[in-house]
């Protein structure tokens, strides 16, 4: 039994605005890095460029994940968003080591840097981000993907305004190693994020039981009903980040008709729903048709 999908879909215009803004914002940084001869500037760039990967692919994952389930894909196509988050997140990671390799050896061999040019170009990305922050902010409480973007977008100006001020410590006392250390400081900011995001798609991908449930209070919780006796053989998975299934067995007390267990049934799939905000449940009654030392899941 499934209730409503009554969980809001993100700003589809908003998304693809900020999927283009950042585009442009990137390809100017990366261009300006590479004129201005400043690797702070190119990491910075690669932020931004791992924002509008995570925009584009919560937007690409939207229109995939609508598509209805097929007989072969059941479940829909609701995954795809999970997986485009790992691929960005270990993109993400991979990129970020490499430049921490350039970083060290530019601390070996420091070269000019434009100061001016950095400045501008840092300036240019920095008002960008802005704007996406505050256009991804309502919609980012309720999507892993948009989430994963708009906390990238938040690192992302911040690690703006360092290049900002770095560019200003160049032009005016040419200190050439803070970019470097720039370079290095914004790499650990995108591997700390990128970090929690790779944990969390694994464990969906795992079908661990989602965090927020806890199995053995939902169990008491059922057991409450006065016709249970049991329940047991309990699973519980998230198919996307707000979709929760649940199943589980429940053993009646009383041999009764069935339509007096859809009842009892009903009941209980109202507990689960309202307390629980599960909205997905199968449960299987029975009658001491199990065997009587059950494993719980």
């Amino acid at each position: 039994m499934s209730h409503g999908h009554h969980h809001t879909e993100p700003n589809k215009k908003k998304l693809l605005f900020s999927v283009l803004l950042n585009a442009i914002i990137t390809l100017a940084e990366f261009v300006g890095g590479i004129l201005s001869n400043s690797l702070a500037l190119l990491s910075d760039a690669v932020h931004n460029l791992s924002d509008t990967l995570a925009i584009l692919i919560s937007y690409i994952a939207m229109i995939i994940g609508k598509k209805d389930s097929t007989p072969k894909n059941t479940f829909g196509f609701k995954r795809i968003e999970i997986l485009a988050a790992l691929f960005n997140a270990v993109v993400l990671i991979a990129i970020s080591i490499y430049l921490f390799y350039e970083a060290y050896q530019r601390f070996l061999n420091p070269e000019p840097i434009k100061g001016k040019l950095m400045f501008i170009v840092a300036t240019i990305g920095f008002l960008g981000n802005i704007i996406s922050v505050i256009l991804l902010h309502k919609d980012s409480s309720h999507n892993l993907n948009v989430r994963s973007a708009y906390m990238h977008l938040i690192g992302d100006t911040f690690s703006s305004v360092g290049v900002i001020i770095g560019s200003i410590l160049i032009y005016f006392w040419n200190i050439t190693w803070i970019d470097p250390l720039l370079t290095i400081i914004i790499g650990i900011v995108i591997i700390k994020a990128t970090w929690g995001i790779i944990k969390e798609t694994l464990e969906i991908l795992m079908q661990a039981s989602p965090e927020n449930l806890n199995l053995e209070k939902i169990k008491v919780e059922l057991e409450k009903h006065p016709e249970i006796n049991n329940i047991h053989h309990i699973h519980a998975w998230s198919l996307s980040d707000n979709i929760t299934h649940f199943q589980c067995h429940a053993d009646l007390k009383d041999n009764k008709t069935i339509k007096e267990v859809d009842i009892i049934r009903n009941e209980l799939e109202k507990i689960l729903y309202e307390k629980f905000k599960i909205n997905h449940i199968t449960i299987q009654m029975e009658h001491y048709s199990c065997n009587p030392n059950l494993k719980t899941f």
